[in-house]
Order: C-alpha cells, then structure tokens, then sequence
C-alpha cells in the first residue's frame, strides 16, 4: 500500500508538531512537506522527524508544486482558516484544520463550500475529543445512564498560549512576555484570544454530548485587561430548551491541565434527570452520581479503540475505509458551535443576551 502523503500547512499553531508526530509514528502516513514563510519555525519538526530540506518550503506554491498530497494539514492563523482552505480545494486533497473552526461562521460556510466543490473531506479536529475521559462520559450519556442531558458545564483553558510549543515543551514566562507584542494569539484581527482560541472546545463537544441541539440565546461577557487588546477569560451562558449551560475559556489558568489539574478543574460536569457526570480533562476515571446510586462513584475510563486512538489515527482510517468524519470533526456539527462562538464573541462586544445567530 502506498502510503498517504501527508503535506503540513504554515506553524502558527503550535499543535502542528504534534500532528506531524501523529503523522510521522502512523505506519501508513509520510510527511512528504511542510511549509511556512518563516524557516525558522519549521527547524525543531524538521530536526525531530528528519524531514530532507527538499521537503521543506518557504513558498507555498512550490510545496504544493512539489505534491500530489493526499491530505493537508493546516494550522495558519485563525482568521486565514478560509483562505488557506479555499486555496488547498484546488489541489484534489483532503484538508485537516487544526482548531478553532473559523474566525466567524461566514468563514467556516466558505470553508465548506470550498470543499463541497470537491469529493474530498474538510476535516476539523479538536484535541479534547480524544480525552478518553470524555469519550467515555459520551458513551454512557448515550446509554442514558443519567436520563436526558439537560446542561453542559465546561470550564477550560492553560496558562497561556505561548507557554508550551508541540510535545508541550514549555516556554520560560520572560519568554511569553516577550513574544506576546507580536504573536498573533494576541492580536484582535488575527483571530487571537482565549474566546476563539477555547469556547469552539465546550461549543463543540458540548453539541456533540447534546445530540446536535442548538441553544436558544447566548450571553457572554469577557476581561478587559489595559494593554491586551484580546480577552484571556471568558464566560458564555447558552440557555437551551431544557435549561442553561455555561462555557468558560481561561488564559492564565494556576497550571496547565496536562500536568497538573488547577482549581477551578478543567473539563465537563454534565446534569441530566438523572444523574450528574464530572469528567477532568485527561482523567483516569470519572465520577458519576445516579438516582439509583446517589453517592459519587468513579467509573475508570474507557481506552480509545484502534482507528480512533488519535486524530490523525481516525482521520486516515475513515478515508481509506470512504466513510465520512463523524462527531466534532464533522463541519457540519462545528459549524453549530461557530455559531455560538460567533454569538458569544457578538455577545460581549454588545454587552447583552443574543439569540442565536444563523
């Protein structure tokens, strides 16, 4: 079998590193070409994979000369999402965006668009998704172990996006203060902030834990912090048919979760008729209260099975099986939360409750 050729599109998300890695310990995957305009940002991935200067690209028309490739990954700035995608569509590939969705919901339908003009797949990909505590919170609200989901609680965030670079190798705090002036995380039209950066998280899987349902209205209000043009915590409220749920993003969490869970505890409390789930971003085990056993109770988490171990993983494996990207991958799923994203962030500029903007 030939492998796939796998093509990574610009560094400006740091979680491009660990898709190459994901990428490059796939059994059938190459990396066959990365590409960024500054050369700089390609060395660690070029050094840790061993990726030849001949696949390595400085003009993006010469990397995708260099092709045919079979999916693209792409990590470019938020707010250059659309055009990147609108631009791969031409070159017969599947395109595998690395969160947020989009800036705004125009943009996403753009990027839909793009790719319905062509039989491959736009593929978005939320890291949380592949939290085994949380596919394992998904399997037994399915099974309706606590009735009908009724409110989705999520709270989340890290100490910053210029703390850790791919393989959550960490950044000095003289060295964050130092980028943040010209990073784009904190640049307003970039698409930079702790709203667009983490909300599309609760937004997205929290659809996805509500079967698909929209919310009725949103509100939402952020920080303002003197000499940040972008906000670095966020808090929406989604009021739903069945009652209110709350979505809160936070830059400048005590830790990071990854290592060691901070107070308030990243992740997702579900409520249901009846029963409650908590479930801590990567946990061992979650803890489940029930009408029949009201008392807290762990219940340990479920591995991932083969095919959906990583993105990457489960990507590769619905192409070359022809099914499509289901759940949170799926552009239509995130187009739903973009647009809660898209009400939250309208939201808080306007100072007051919305409904939900189409």
């Amino acid at each position: 079998m030939t492998k796939f050729q796998i093509v990574g599109i610009s560094f400006d998300h740091m979680h491009m590193g660990d898709l190459l890695r994901m990428a490059h310990d796939h059994p059938d995957a190459e990396i066959a070409g990365i590409f960024d305009p500054d050369r700089d940002k390609m060395q660690a991935a070029a050094t840790t994979f061993g990726i030849p200067e001949d696949r390595i690209f400085t003009d993006f028309d010469a990397c995708m000369a260099a092709g045919p490739y079979d999916m693209a990954l792409l990590c470019v700035a938020t707010a250059q999402h659309a055009e990147y995608t609108e631009r791969l569509a031409s070159y017969d590939l599947h395109v595998f965006v690395e969160k947020p969705f989009a800036a705004s919901a125009d943009d996403a339908r753009r990027m839909m668009g793009a790719m319905d003009r062509t039989d491959k797949q736009l593929i978005i990909n939320w890291p949380l998704r592949w939290v085994e505590s949380h596919v394992t919170a998904k399997r037994l609200i399915d099974e309706r172990m606590i009735g009908d989901l009724r409110e989705v609680h999520f709270y989340d965030g890290n100490r910053g996006p210029l703390y850790h670079l791919a393989d959550k190798v960490e950044v000095t705090p003289d060295e964050v203060e130092r980028q943040k002036p010209n990073s784009w995380w904190y640049k307003r039209a970039s698409g930079g902030g702790s709203l667009l950066d983490y909300l599309g998280y609760g937004a997205t899987l929290g659809t996805w834990f509500m079967g698909g349902k929209e919310p009725v209205e949103v509100t939402c209000t952020v920080d303002e912090t003197p000499g940040i043009e972008v906000d670095q915590h966020a808090i929406a409220v989604c009021r739903y048919e069945t009652g209110l749920s709350k979505m809160e993003t936070r830059w400048g969490t005590f830790t990071d979760p990854w290592t060691t869970q901070p107070q308030p505890t990243c992740g997702f409390v579900f409520v249901g008729t009846d029963g409650t789930i908590s479930s801590p971003d990567y946990a061992d085990h979650i803890t489940v209260q029930t009408r029949a056993k009201p008392e807290r109770h762990e219940i340990p988490v479920i591995p991932l099975p083969i095919g959906e171990r990583n993105a990457i993983e489960y990507a590769l494996d619905c192409i070359s099986k022809g099914i499509p990207i289901k759940g949170p991958l799926d552009p239509a799923l995130c187009l739903t939360a973009q647009r809660i994203v898209d009400t939250a962030f309208r939201s808080a500029h306007e100072k007051r409750t919305l409904r939900l903007l189409e």
